[in-house]
């Protein structure tokens, strides 16, 4: 588990493809303080396992599933990319609950500055995904804890201030760039868990959704 706030700007050192695999090496100096093989670290907010590390850098495996999900795919030797180690037990939670888990990519529509802010409007590829994206909720773009301003039917905005740009890769990110998208994990949870009220003890049978307009306003939710 992540919680989308970035410790460090990686190098993109190498990159094998073989079909829909890859094998990504990363240049990067403070989250190989205490790696070890088999630690997860979010790369552009996707989780990736560690299979190889030196003195100044770490390799991943990529698996088809996460090539075809992900922008990793489009990623050039020398990218830069936001890095962040799982949490550690004892760290302080200053994002929110991030998985590492892509919903989907999207693109920037457009990038405004707004007195000290920057505002970037996205655009999900996967339109679907909006349902779980509401305004002054959580969304993580590549791997990058933030927070919703508005929330359209197929489109959001988020307000970056000057140290996020700094810390992170949307410093340099532009209209047309793509970015990895993960919406906040508890919406998607509970959406599934209100599908399967009435299925039975066991959760068997066909799932009955009661996740509808009128129960979220008798439940205070709208």
């Amino acid at each position: 588990m992540f919680t989308g706030i970035i410790e460090e700007i990686g190098t993109m050192r190498r990159i094998a493809k073989q079909g829909q695999a890859m094998v990504l090496t990363i240049g990067a100096k403070r989250i190989l303080e205490d790696v070890k093989l088999g630690d997860s670290i979010a790369v552009n907010g996707v989780c990736l396992t560690v299979v190889a590390y030196d003195e100044s850098s770490f390799t991943v495996d990529v698996m088809p599933e996460t090539f075809r999900r992900t922008n990793l795919e489009r990623l050039q030797t020398g990218a830069r990319v936001n890095l962040e180690r799982a949490m550690a037990a004892n760290g302080r939670f200053g994002g929110h609950i991030v998985q590492g888990h892509v919903d989907s990519t999207g693109i920037i529509t457009s990038r405004t500055p707004e007195e000290n802010a920057v505002v970037f409007r996205v655009e999900p590829r996967d339109a679907g995904m909006m349902k779980y994206v509401i305004p002054h909720g959580s969304i993580t773009i590549d791997g990058i804890s933030l927070t919703v301003v508005e929330s359209g039917e197929a489109h959001f905005t988020v307000s970056i201030i000057p140290h996020t740009l700094a810390e992170t890769i949307l410093e340099h990110k532009k209209a047309g760039d793509e970015v990895n998208l993960e919406a906040d994990v508890l919406g998607k949870y509970i959406e599934r868990l209100l599908g399967f009220r009435g299925a039975g003890p066991e959760g068997q049978g066909k799932p009955q959704s009661r996740l509808t307009a009128s129960f979220l306003t008798e439940h205070g939710f709208m």
